[in-house]
């Protein structure tokens, strides 16, 4: 059932049963507020909605009793409906990054750590445990590879040796700005940075950086599906590309490898829209959520590594070897400052506009 209809038939029902000379918007609020056996979540849809339905959703419904309908929003839509005071859902699944943007606009709740039941707080991994948002999973940006230009044993192991272009030639691909942040990272690790000293950011040293690899870079990409295409048709031998990007690919028969070492990881998270119809449902459907087992099942099917670490213990070890956040690949990477990106996000904009034009 999509949100539309949803509301349509409530609507049709509730005008049916009351009559519609005596509705006004708060009363119509109110009542919805204490009917409410509903929780609406925003999900991009797609394979990850289906799987989430599996590992989430369904439980959920069945251990409360509570019906879980999942809708797919843009950010741009989720801060159109705040600002208009027209709150269609109650739970936000998406970038850590955006909930970020929501929560310096007012427009999110504080998780309620203190009622969970379902989810001890402390499993979960604590740079992820926020006051307005709590994470969901991991995804990571790794350095991706084709197999028929290196070996698995003479390939880049670094972001210095993927900067390197005599000693491992080809074209290359790096992320543009418009897919969300360029690489500057990367570009810092390459010139001797250590990931523990990377923010903040040294916008002038990393800019320096880029402009040292620009000549081998072939493209940057804006989008996860363009890289992957890129990287499964060789016309880059080498690039930066989210891990579930490249793995579907290689999935699929293209040869292609991760290097993991110096991966970038960043964060799904859950938030919850302040005033939300369905407010007392919306955290007890994120409690069920970032619980172990929930945890186990996406992670199992999509490969993204679960913010829950008692998760880790549940899943098959053969896994572990490539999904991020895993201990063992959690220790080769970092974790991406969002935060500094979105108090930094107006002046890199303005940087790389001026940069790539250079």
């Amino acid at each position: 059932m999509t949100r539309k209809t949803f509301l349509q038939m409530k609507r049709r029902d509730f005008l049916k049963g009351t009559g519609a000379a005596v509705l006004s918007a708060p009363f119509l609020n109110l009542s919805a507020r204490a009917a409410s056996n509903q929780v609406v979540v925003r999900n991009p849809g797609g394979v990850y909605e289906d799987t989430m339905r599996k590992a989430v959703y369904d439980p959920f419904t069945a251990a409360t009793g509570i019906e879980v309908i999942s809708v797919p929003a843009t950010f741009a839509k989720l801060m159109a409906m705040y600002r208009a005071g027209h709150l269609e859902l109650d739970v936000i699944d998406i970038s850590d990054g955006a909930l970020v943007k929501l929560e310096r606009e007012g427009a999110i709740e504080k998780i309620d750590y203190d009622s969970w039941t379902f989810t001890d707080p402390s499993d979960i991994t604590p740079d992820l445990v926020r006051p307005h948002m709590v994470g969901n999973f991991l995804f990571a940006t790794v350095m991706g590879y084709s197999t028929e230009a290196f070996s698995a044993g003479n390939h880049p192991g670094s972001w210095a040796e993927f900067w390197d272009v005599e000693k491992y030639p080809g074209d290359r691909m790096l992320a543009d700005i418009a897919s969300g942040q360029p690489n500057l990272e990367f570009a810092l690790l390459a010139d001797g940075v250590a990931k523990e000293d990377l923010y903040p950011l040294d916008l002038d040293r990393a800019f320096a950086s880029m402009t040292r690899i620009r000549p081998a870079i072939k493209k940057f990409w804006d989008s996860g599906a363009l890289s992957a295409q890129m990287m499964a048709d060789q016309e880059v031998v080498l690039g930066s590309i989210w891990n579930g990007r490249l793995q579907s690919a290689a999935k699929g028969g293209a040869p292609l490898a991760i290097e993991w070492n110096e991966n970038m990881l960043q964060v799904q998270a859950y938030g919850i829209f302040k005033d939300a119809p369905n407010a007392e449902n919306a955290q007890k459907l994120v409690d069920f959520a970032c619980g172990s087992e929930p945890g186990k099942v996406f992670a199992t099917a999509l490969n993204y590594g679960p913010a829950n670490r008692k998760a880790y213990d549940l899943i098959d070890p053969a896994l572990l070897a490539e999904m991020p956040g895993s201990p063992e690949l959690a220790a080769k990477g970092f974790l991406q400052d969002v935060v500094y990106w979105e108090d930094n996000r107006e002046e890199i904009s303005r940087r790389w506009a001026d940069w790539v034009i250079e």
